[in-house]
């Protein structure tokens, strides 16, 4: 799950992480009156669940209250359009106005799980204010490491060996250890997958500040953090991904036309991979999951067929804890409620596979049944062609 960079601030202000004064904004009005109680010179950031706001107009700097309320009327209900939003863009509900600080150095700390070993790992970078990404493409060595022990968490010498490796002041170690200490304890406590602060600041009058903060956090760990969970923003998540979210399936919205049902995160990956291989594109990524019952099926194929750009559909399921034959009769069921129109291609492998195909094939709807994953591949990319 992600948030907002103001409800990332806010949490890591309870762990003693510096940040900037600032309070967020609904209107035009609001932000003037934020930024009458800051005083001075404010800035104007945009509240997307996306980066490179700043390239795309989303961060601007405001000499006066009045000036921030003309900015913040600007941004407001703007489309913004980002690096990481895609074309379609995001719709700005919000802004937060924050107290301008005296920039010295802008560098970049980060926390993410490492896949390899199986924990945190606490990134540092000289290159902060800019895309870590091409940072981390171009010029990996100027990017320091620590990995860390859970059960340990991040200890002073690693931190020290972080910030003198980022080439601080001696003046500002100790303050730069005690603000990575925080923020990785923010991290471990909210079960967090990513904390990254970028740009960390450092000012005129020798003070370290996250300067923009971002948290996502593990949904399986959510139940954990009520006050968390609260903070989801539905307005930043497409509408289909909260459809489906209500009935337990893992549900991404892609840019193509040929959706995918599979059982299995492994399975679903490998199948999107062979419609590209196969000349098609997947509209979606869909994990039913191995013991889904023949109503999230149902509920799952609604879904699918509710993306306008779906041309053809492929089902592909290895029945091991789920059986072919429940999935055929929820795919049937759906199939007759919805009235589809578009091609569908099944590929079933596993228990009950005849009782799941002979389902199929006496339902009286016009199923495509492949043979193997290529075969389906190749069967659900033509139709889709042929589909308008």
């Amino acid at each position: 799950m992600k948030i907002h960079e103001y409800q990332a601030k806010q949490i890591l202000a309870r762990y003693n992480v510096r940040i900037p004064r600032g309070e967020v904004a609904y209107t035009k009005e609001e932000a003037r009156q934020v930024a009458e109680r800051i005083g001075g010179t404010v800035v104007v950031k945009a509240q997307i669940h996306a980066g490179g706001r700043g390239k795309a107009g989303g961060v601007k700097l405001a000499k006066s209250a009045d000036e921030a309320a003309e900015l913040a009327g600007n941004m407001l209900g703007m489309n913004l359009v980002t690096i990481q939003t895609g074309p379609e863009g995001r719709k700005v509900q919000k802004v937060l106005i924050e107290e301008g600080l005296d920039i010295r150095k802008e560098l970049y700390l980060g926390i993410v799980i490492d896949r390899q070993t199986g924990k945190p790992v606490f990134m540092a970078s000289a290159s902060g204010g800019m895309d870590i990404e091409e940072v981390a493409a171009k010029h990996p060595e100027l990017i320091l490491r620590e990995h860390i022990e859970p059960g340990i968490g991040l200890q002073a010498f690693q931190a020290r060996r972080l910030a003198f490796g980022l080439g601080l002041a001696p003046e500002l170690i100790n303050d730069s250890v005690q603000f990575m200490i925080s923020l990785y304890e923010a991290f471990e406590d909210t079960d967090a997958s990513l904390a990254e602060i970028n740009p960390f600041l450092v000012t005129g009058d020798n003070k370290v500040y996250a300067l923009d903060a971002k948290m996502n956090f593990d949904d399986n760990a959510l139940y954990r953090h009520k006050d968390i969970k609260e903070l989801r923003d539905l307005n930043e998540e497409d509408p289909l991904e909260i459809e489906a979210s209500k009935f337990g399936l893992n549900y991404i919205k892609l840019d193509g036309n040929v959706a995918c049902m599979v059982n299995g995160a492994g399975l679903a990956m490998a199948t999107m991979d062979i419609i590209k291989i196969a000349g098609g594109s997947p509209a979606n990524f869909l994990d039913v999951g191995g013991g889904a019952s023949a109503e999230q099926v149902k509920n799952a194929f609604r879904i699918l067929l509710s993306d306008k750009n779906v041309k053809a559909v492929l089902i592909n399921i290895f029945g091991g804890i789920m059986r072919c034959d429940v999935v055929a009769s929820g795919v049937v069921d759906a199939a007759k409620a919805t009235g589809i129109k578009v091609p569908v291609v099944v590929r079933l492998e596993g228990t009950n596979v005849e009782q799941g195909q002979d389902i199929l094939r006496n339902s009286g709807l016009n199923f495509i049944v492949a043979d193997g994953m290529k075969d389906a591949a190749e069967k659900v990319v033509e139709a889709a062609k042929g589909s308008k």
